[in-house]
């Protein structure tokens, strides 16, 4: 019985030939060669070490493991609010079936914002990178638990080219062998996504086991001021929460009255 992210991943592939026949790969690389004669783009990494507080503040509308989370809720009304919040970055869910998102959400997101934006999305295409840099996202995700090593290497190694910086989810010590020389962010999923059981202590437990001079964040799980300032105590720059802000009835506030709890 195959597990929900090998689920998802088998899902991505069939996405991924409707979206193939609907935009060519070719026309898409013509339009990121566009792009890119007058790119500017922003750094996550380098945001999230430059940042007091480190909180990437997540858009969406649903989840496998909680279902409807915020299903109404609009991104062109909430990202720029987390950025008035406070936010260091925002993250922004693409995928449809499974947690309700689109790239549309991203597009219509990105002119209003003056952060990066994190494509969150399960990327085992290099099509997909494009569509990324194309809808205006400034890092995009792989996760090791869907990828062998040759392919976080090659995808990585796209982005890089497209000036996109990777994040490399990882959830256990084995997977730190995914670790390559164009990954800028390694994040540490609490949440084992082949049970979806979520455990906090999985940071805390890895956080002297990955690469010094790397970006670290944690994912998934956070709820509590003191965890994040125990976390940043452990090396950790950046924090990547979602359902802590959008279960709620205004996310944006949420999120500002969390970050005036981990500022003195």
């Amino acid at each position: 019985m195959a597990t929900i992210l090998e689920e998802i991943c088998l899902n991505k592939q069939k996405e991924l030939s409707e979206a193939k026949q609907q935009r060519p790969p070719q026309q898409l690389y013509r339009q990121v060669e566009k792009i890119m004669e007058t790119d500017q783009p922003l750094s996550l990494a380098k945001a999230l070490e430059q940042s007091p507080t480190g909180i990437i503040a997540e858009f969406k509308r649903r989840s496998p493991s909680k279902g409807n989370i915020n299903a109404s809720a609009l991104p062109t009304d909430i990202t720029p609010s987390y950025e008035k919040a406070g936010a260091t970055a925002v993250s922004i869910l693409t995928d449809k079936k499974y947690f309700g998102g689109s790239l549309d959400d991203l597009s219509n997101s990105r002119p209003l914002l003056g952060i990066p934006i994190l494509r969150k999305d399960f990327t085992i295409d290099e099509y997909q990178i494009f569509e990324a840099k194309a809808a205006g996202a400034n890092a995009i995700l792989l996760i090791a638990a869907c990828l062998s090593k040759q392919q976080c290497n090659d995808l990585s190694h796209t982005a890089r080219q497209l000036g996109l910086d990777t994040l490399l989810e990882i959830h256990s010590l084995q997977e730190t062998d995914h670790i390559n020389p164009h990954i800028s962010i390694v994040g540490v999923n609490n949440r084992n996504l082949h049970i979806f059981k979520t455990d906090i202590n999985t940071s805390f437990e890895l956080a002297d086991k990955l690469p010094r001079n790397i970006t670290k964040i944690s994912e998934s799980g956070l709820s509590d001021p003191k965890d994040i300032m125990s976390l940043r105590e452990c090396g950790y720059k950046g924090f990547l929460m979602g359902e802590t802000f959008m279960k709620t009835a205004n996310p944006a506030e949420t999120l500002g009255n969390f970050i005036k709890k981990l500022t003195p």
